[in-house]
């Protein structure tokens, strides 16, 4: 479906004063400004597994713990939440291969449901989501970093945010000149992160090995009086740990063949995560009672200090590596969702062009990098990610939805990989009692996430719906749209013959 931009920011690029055309005609054809597929298999599982493993199996055992009230039941909920998040990722790959474009579900709600619900869903990940996702990964990065070098203090909290913006900026900018290295990184930092998570569980399972098993005995027994209403909450702490499978199809079209690397990338990996956390959970337990567990602030810090004491500073790189890692992957997915949205006449023009030499998505890269610092330094960023949980969980399943809406309206469409019409159900229907549980439970925060959301379809209608805008400002977009074409080096991708 293709899309001529009317009616969003910026003019159609045909009628600009030039400069877009005659720099994209420059171009030879032997160096297209275009996108290109440099990510194999691994790279692939690199992103999957690098933005996956983030700060939640390191920190989210005790949210888990404290919401089922037994050891048992926490290890249910992990393997749940793997079971569920496996299910969402394969739909996924079936998603990315039969609409083999970029964007991730952006695309596929633009595809079937319109502009309304696709702009609804990129402006939500810009202005909260997302960039709230890479600030808190930086602040829990910075965290580990600076804490040896304090003691027993606490880090002071100007230092927090400094190290946590420098590491900000260290990888926007290299998501901004280099698609091969930023993969690079991301596959660095995945083994470092796992290679951490193997230290865990091999130093639990040699504990279990000489005879520590008493946590696992009375395993269903209570630990704390917990309501089952809170057991919604346990999946919301385990799904967060799980989250990040969706990023893999926001860069299909960078992928070396991707109706193979996309589902075999994302089956891999989930399948490399749900064992990993469950194991990383039976190390934990084997170590630390329930009682000590939920009294640790940092599960995987405190593991390490009952274990491997003096060299627990392991514990602590291997917490900030796999944070580091987890906002590279969000940056690099997410700006390219920015760029998709761009291209489909949602968002200025000027986010969806591409650097003339790095060939990266360098201005929606750019764009959302003074957000992500904004909430890093002013905002209160769990509350603002517990407000947009449920609208990330409606979007999620609206995405989902595409499955069974192209199995009835287009069942002759190309399907290189293909889930059972089963698996979309479960995951929409496991989706929507968590949505219920949630109103429930916290209809505060669920009224003012729908909010946010909500707000977004003003600023859809003044700045994409109304086709008529003043000359005045479309003269002053475009004017801009040229300058920054001259100072970033950028212009409009060209289209693929791929």
């Amino acid at each position: 479906m293709e899309r001529d931009g009317k009616g969003s920011l910026c003019s159609d690029p045909e009628h600009h004063t030039g400069e877009v055309s005659s720099l994209t005609s420059s171009q030879p054809s032997k160096d297209r400004v275009v996108l290109k597929r440099q990510i194999g298999l691994w790279g692939c599982i690199a992103l999957v597994v690098g933005t996956v493993i983030g700060s939640g199996i390191f920190i989210s055992p005790k949210g888990v713990l404290e919401n089922t009230g037994s050891v048992g039941l926490s290890l249910v909920v992990w393997v749940s939440c793997g079971v569920l998040s496996t299910i969402g990722a394969l739909c996924y790959a079936e998603l990315g291969t039969m609409i083999p474009r970029s964007g991730g579900d952006f695309t596929y709600l633009l595809e079937s449901f319109g502009a309304v619900p696709a702009f609804l869903r990129v402006y939500t990940l810009v202005v909260a989501a997302r960039t709230g996702t890479s600030a808190i990964l930086m602040i829990t990065a910075a965290t580990y970093l600076a804490g040896p070098f304090f003691g027993e203090c606490n880090p002071p909290r100007i230092v927090i945010q400094l190290l946590g913006a420098s590491l900000l900026a260290a990888i926007f900018c290299l998501n901004c000149v280099s698609v091969p290295w930023s993969n690079r990184v991301q596959i660095i930092f995945t083994v470092a992160k796992v290679a951490g998570l193997v230290i865990i569980i091999i130093a639990g399972f040699v504990v279990i090995i000489q005879g520590q098993t008493e946590n696992f005995q009375s395993g269903f027994t209570p630990v704390i009086d917990v309501s089952p209403a809170k057991i919604p909450l346990a999946f919301y702490s385990g799904l967060f740990a799980y989250g990040g499978w969706q990023y893999l199809p926001c860069v299909t079209e960078e992928m070396i063949n991707p109706s193979r690397n996309l589902p075999l990338g994302i089956i891999v990996s989930m399948v490399v995560i749900t064992i990993g956390y469950i194991l990383a959970n039976l190390a934990y337990y084997a170590v630390l009672s329930p009682v000590d567990l939920l009294a640790s602030n940092a599960v995987a810090l405190t593991f390490g200090e009952r274990v491997l004491g003096s060299w627990s500073v392991i514990c602590s790189v291997a917490v900030a590596l796999s944070c580091i890692g987890g906002a590279n992957g969000t940056i690099f997915g997410v700006s390219r969702t920015l760029m998709v949205s761009s291209q489909e006449g949602v968002m200025p023009q000027v986010l969806g062009m591409i650097h003339v030499h790095y060939k990266t998505p360098l201005p929606a890269a750019v764009a959302f990098f003074p957000i992500a610092v904004c909430m890093l330094i002013f905002a209160d960023i769990g509350t603002i990610l517990n407000y947009m949980s449920f609208s990330n969980w409606v979007f999620v399943c609206l995405s989902l939805a595409v499955i069974p809406y192209y199995r009835w309206k287009y069942p002759d469409l190309p399907r290189p990989f293909k889930v059972p019409i089963i698996l979309p159900f479960i995951f929409i229907i496991c989706g929507l009692f968590v949505l219920a549980v949630s109103l429930y439970s916290s209809p505060m925060d669920c009224g003012i996430g729908a909010a946010i959301t909500v707000a977004g379809i003003p600023l859809y209608l003044l700045f994409v719906w109304w086709e008529n805008k003043p000359t005045w400002f479309t003269n002053a977009m475009d004017a801009l749209t040229s300058f920054l074409q001259r100072f970033l080096l950028i212009v409009p991708s060209e289209k693929k013959s791929d």
